[in-house]
């Protein structure tokens, strides 16, 4: 470690205190209700406002699956010890329920009085039963006894039959049935996930037809409304008394003691299927459901009351991205189009092509394709020797996948770290790895008490004046649907000593290493956190010495509390710091004595915002990197995480210029204020209107290529 590591981090530990801090969870919230703002936003077309209420319940069903069924369990634990922000686990919680409460009380309002009926407006209507014109309840009547019936099990709970298993984000019916006897009886009905949860009428109609009506409308009824009115069909020669609705969600975060582990693919999958029975963290029910239902619930789900979040509208939001899938393109925002570097179009060999040029590429705004053609492009050439990839989110019916089998197949020397630990992508992980292994591929499963994050590929090729090697470096994973939603930067070299770098990296992931240093890399666990720490510290040498400091980071979050306190202390040495987060900000801005110096924005817009880029101004000779890691301890210190120089000088300006066009934005950036909260960063008079993604969009649409390549 060297000096002036030390001295910063000598000095960051006086910034550690509550007061300087922000709650991680209670920043996430904020994330999410940024979203909110998106999905409220009436600027946005209908179908995209529609499409965020979606993302902000699915982030919210994984927010309770992961963080609240954690500080619960240290409730439980009797825990009562404050975190490094201050809170206990208790005062965390209730906080986080004050919140969460606002903001479904908020976004049912609006989907309740001003969603559905300016869809109903632009003639997209979801329907009650009872409204619909005789035939097309006789034809729904014939659907559910075609198509749903069949797969609905109604479940007794009395003294012979034990209360059944409510799995994790299902929707149910509570149902009280009478007999002719007079007795009382409760049931469950699932809501089978397998259908979708709005059924379009007119796709089922007799004619079936997929065109809107007669009136040019496009009609819905909700399933869970449809199995309703056809319960009784159920309980035969019983009374339907009443039936309302609840879903509950179960905490996921099981751990996994891999040093215990014989097998990790063994451990992965029984934690996949230990998943489905963890306990409850949140139930919610239907507005109007009657207290003795809610009684009965708690009791045998193992909740109390604080637990129960009480609906007014439909629950599970999430599924209304089915909505977005209509072709209706007036009410979405235009169609983008990502471009193709013309480097790929004048060099045939894509490795001919990194050879003369390193090359940059911004997703979405440029293609994927050139990473899956390189992919490829290795499998096919036959002096290609090797490949090896890392693995973390790989997706469905992956081409990359495809060409890494095919590699196998021709003889190639394929070796591949599938991350089996990544979060719910793990069923997937493992049946490509499966895969994999079958067409001969050497796959490794990950590192025992770490996730591999990275995201790297390398390939190897013999060429006429000796072996060469390749590199694709990347801030996202290798996944081609998410690529193009996702902004991010891949990196295409044969910088000797990246490549270097990066071929003793695999032999750290698939054999033994302890190496502590790299020529370029910044490697997590290794050095990552003190490489960046250095250069914090001689920003504050070149502002003592006279110099300007000046750095711009950008991230997903930023919770690191040695990291958070060398900032402070940058900021108090006169380093101008921006921060462009999209997520979680424990850091405390332009508070007095503090960070009057940094400015913390967040941007949320039509991409999900997840590049990685620190950038230092290094009195004029300006250092550029770009990560797979943000900067939280899990990145820094329990995943393997690579950050990488980008040197060429025309590149380093590119990735500039799209972090000053981020920090000019004005109309999807939110302002970070002192009391943690944020507020749109809106233009003034004298300012042009910036959306940054849209700039970029505009730039792809009229100059058709918009990232260059760096001359060597």
């Amino acid at each position: 470690m060297t000096q002036k590591t030390s001295l910063v981090k000598s000095k960051v530990n006086k910034y550690i205190k509550p007061q300087n801090l922000f709650n991680r969870d209670l920043s996430w919230l904020e994330f999410n209700r940024r979203v909110l703002e998106e999905a409220l936003n009436p600027d946005l077309p209908l179908l995209d406002r529609v499409k965020f209420v979606s993302i902000f319940f699915s982030n919210l069903d994984e927010y309770y699956m992961i963080r609240v069924s954690g500080i619960k369990e240290q409730i439980a634990a009797k825990i009562i010890e404050p975190t490094i922000d201050g809170l206990t686990p208790m005062q965390e919680l209730q906080k986080i329920e004050s919140e969460v409460q606002q903001m479904l009380s908020q976004i049912y309002y609006y989907w309740n009085t001003t969603l559905q009926n300016e869809l109903r407006h632009n003639n997209i209507l979801i329907e009650e039963i009872d409204n619909l014109e005789q035939s097309e309840q006789s034809d729904l009547e014939k659907y559910f006894n075609r198509e749903i019936y069949p797969v609905l099990t109604p479940l007794a709970f009395d003294p012979g039959r034990p209360f059944p298993y409510i799995s994790n984000l299902s929707l149910s019916f509570a149902i009280l049935v009478q007999k002719s006897n007079g007795e009382k009886h409760f049931a469950r009905v699932k809501i089978p996930s397998i259908l979708p949860r709005l059924i379009r009428i007119d796709e089922i109609v007799q004619k079936k037809s997929k065109k809107p009506g007669a009136n040019g409308c496009i009609k819905y009824v909700w399933l869970g409304d449809l199995i309703k009115h056809n319960l009784h069909t159920l309980f035969p020669g019983l009374k339907v008394i009443s039936a309302h609705r609840f879903r509950i969600t179960r905490d996921t975060d099981i751990e996994i003691q891999e040093d215990e582990a014989d097998d990790l693919l063994e451990v992965i999958e029984e934690n996949i299927r230990q998943r489905r029975f963890g306990s409850v963290v949140c139930l919610e029910v239907e507005k109007n459901m009657p207290e003795y239902m809610i009684e009965t619930l708690t009791k045998n789900l193992l909740i109390t009351r604080e637990d129960i979040h009480i609906i007014d509208g439909p629950l599970g939001l999430s599924s209304v991205m089915e909505l977005y899938s209509l072709p209706l393109h007036h009410l979405k925002e235009k169609p983008f189009y990502p471009a193709t570097p013309s480097i790929f179009e004048e060099e045939e060999n894509i490795f001919n092509a990194i050879k003369k040029h390193d090359i940059l590429l911004h997703h979405p705004y440029e293609s994927f394709m050139p990473v899956i053609d390189f992919i490829k492009q290795a499998s096919e050439d036959p002096d290609v020797l090797a490949i090896k990839q890392t693995l973390y989110r790989i997706g469905a019916n992956s081409p990359i996948i495809k060409y890494l089998i095919r590699a196998a197949e021709k003889k190639k020397q394929v070796a591949v770290l599938v991350e089996l630990k990544a979060r719910f992508d793990e069923e997937n992980n493992i049946y490509w790895a499966k895969e994999l292994e079958k067409a001969g591929v050497h796959v490794v499963y990950g590192l025992i008490g770490l996730k591999t994050h990275s995201k790297m590929t390398l390939v190897v090729r013999k060429e006429h004046d000796g072996v060469k090697r390749y590199v694709h470096l990347g801030t996202g994973n290798y996944n081609a649907s998410t690529a193009k939603l996702y902004t991010d930067f891949g990196f295409l070299t044969a910088d000797p000593q990246l490549c270097a770098d990066v071929s003793e990296m695999f032999n750290y992931l698939t054999g033994y290493s302890e190496q502590k240093e790299y020529r370029k890399l910044f490697v997590s666990p290794i050095n990552n956190r003190s490489k960046l720490l250095e250069r914090v510290a001689r920003e504050i040498d070149n502002v003592k010495a006279g110099g300007e400091g000046r750095i711009i980071f950008k991230m997903n979050s930023l919770v690191d509390p040695v990291t958070i306190g060398a900032l402070y202390e940058a900021s108090r040495n006169g380093v101008k710091i921006d921060l462009i987060i999209r997520g979680i900000c424990c850091l405390v801005p332009e508070k007095p004595g503090l960070s009057e110096n940094i400015r913390v924005i967040s941007i949320v817009g039509r991409f999900l915002e997840h590049s990685r880029i620190y950038y230092f101004y290094n009195n004029g000779n300006d250092e550029v990197y770009l990560s797979s890691a943000d900067l939280m301890q899990r990145n820094l210190d329990r995943r393997v995480e690579t950050t990488f120089p980008v040197e060429n000088p025309d590149l380093k300006q590119i990735i500039r210029d799209s972090l000053d066009l981020a920090l000019k934005d004005n109309q999807k950036s939110r302002l970070l204020l002192p009391n943690g909260k944020y507020v749109a960063n809106r233009q003034v008079s004298t300012e042009k209107a910036v959306n940054t993604q849209e700039e970029l969009m505009a730039y792809v649409n009229q100059h058709f290529s918009f990232m260059k390549f760096g001359q060597k």
